[in-house]
């Protein structure tokens, strides 16, 4: 069964959230992007918080049968990227997502409004 990206990404948010993930953004990149429709990004304070919110992330989509395409950076969980399709969640350590700024490259997608 194919999910639907919005609500792909609604799963996404609310278990980085759960793991008490800090400011999680949701970029809408539809019309931006052929590769994903979603960016979720977020930060923990520590290795050991981004490794939690990665695999609260993998867990809450294996237990909806959502295709995990691959993880990369949980080894030192600086920062931690969960390719799910049409979205893609960025989980950093608090200091290197200041340094990296994702949101400003991708400063034309718009903002998702949580309701």
């Amino acid at each position: 069964m194919k999910h639907k990206p919005d609500s792909v990404m609604t799963m996404v948010v609310d278990a980085a959230e759960d793991k008490k993930a800090m400011d999680v953004v949701a970029l809408n990149l539809e019309g931006l992007s052929m590769v994903t429709d979603y960016f979720v990004i977020c930060h923990g304070n520590s290795e050991t918080q981004v490794q939690a919110i990665a695999t609260e992330i993998r867990k809450r989509a294996d237990e909806k049968g959502i295709l995990v395409r691959g993880i990369e950076g949980m080894n030192t969980a600086r920062w931690v990227l969960v390719d799910l399709g049409d979205v893609v969640a960025h989980v950093f350590h608090r200091d290197d997502r200041e340094y990296y700024n994702i949101e400003r490259l991708w400063s034309d997608a718009k903002v998702v409004e949580r309701v």
